[in-house]
């Protein structure tokens, strides 16, 4: 497994989970107001943003990630430079002797 397809991979799964943390964390944050006394956080009364919007923009971003990891994840790893050159020699070795022959015939 080449190392972008790990590294994709890795981000999407990370991306994926600290998503889902992050939504089910808020989701008990509004069902149960004294969770905020138990695991510390700031003062969600002083925060002026509403609390939808920094979830849309963490989502976004989070997809983003995401979507970038998946790219990574499936992109098959371009040929080595070596295997395109011998290609290219074959196609002109294959051009060459078409002319050759075209030549030979007229």
């Amino acid at each position: 497994m080449s190392k972008d397809r790990i590294i994709g991979g890795g981000m999407l799964v990370a991306a994926i989970i600290i998503w889902i943390l992050y939504t089910v964390y808020g989701f008990l944050l509004i069902l149960f107001p004294n969770l905020q006394n138990i695991i510390p956080t700031p003062n969600i009364n002083l925060i002026t943003i509403p609390i939808t919007i920094v979830w849309l923009a963490m989502t976004a971003v989070l997809f983003i990630l995401a979507w970038i990891g998946y790219t990574l994840a499936t992109t098959p790893p371009p040929k080595p430079i070596e295997e395109i050159e011998k290609e290219l020699e074959q196609e002109l070795k294959q051009l060459e002797t078409q002319e050759t022959k075209e030549e030979k015939e007229t």
